[in-house]
């Protein structure tokens, strides 16, 4: 299994680049998300290998968050790495952890390819999820999210309604975090 190419950007679309990797190329599909991040030159992604009966797949990410995201997503009955992309390519992972914690329909279902009945099932499938994508260790934010939302549960409030005021939180460290965040628990 493949699970990260670093190499030198041969060829670049937006939904797919050819990354030389000591000699070897490899066509590596990737989110609009990445597309847009992705300079020129060496690249370090994060892959999902797919293998079927008749093709062999690499889907690359420059986040790890955005590679959970589509790793859960493919998981889910009736929902291909083509759809998992045109997610990942719609929304950050922290603004589908939004529109997951919101049980958005109709922002899923602004996702090309995506219906209703696959809209609602996916919601479903996801309930939860929100808080993990949002925890990711990226950044020293996703940090502070993850321990403030440790930092509440151990207060006793439930992982939905965190997750919920969380997301419209403001705060850049664990502390102010939980500040804002009790303020607003408080008033639900």
């Amino acid at each position: 299994m493949i699970v990260g190419l670093e190499g030198v950007i041969e060829y670049k679309e937006p939904s797919f680049v050819h990354l030389k990797v000591q000699g070897i190329v490899y066509e590596v599909f990737i989110s609009l998300q990445t597309f847009s991040s992705l300079g020129s030159g060496d690249v370090k992604l994060f892959t999902s290998q797919i293998i079927r009966e008749d093709a062999q797949l690499l889907f690359g990410f420059l986040e790890i968050s955005e590679k959970k995201l589509f790793q859960r997503l493919i998981k889910i009955n009736g929902v291909g790495p083509k759809v998992a992309m045109a997610i990942c390519s719609t929304y950050t992972p922290t603004q589908f952890a939004t529109v997951i914690n919101n049980k958005d329909i109709n922002g899923v279902k602004k996702v090309p390819g995506i219906g209703p009945k696959s809209a609602g099932r996916i919601l479903v499938e996801l309930s939860g999820f929100d808080v993990e994508l949002i925890s990711s260790p990226d950044s020293d934010k996703s940090q502070a999210f993850s321990q403030a939302t440790e930092a509440l549960e151990s207060l006793g409030f439930k992982k939905d309604k965190i997750s919920k005021v969380l997301t419209t939180c403001s705060g850049e460290d664990t502390a102010s975090l939980v500040k804002e965040a009790l303020k607003l628990l408080q008033t639900i």
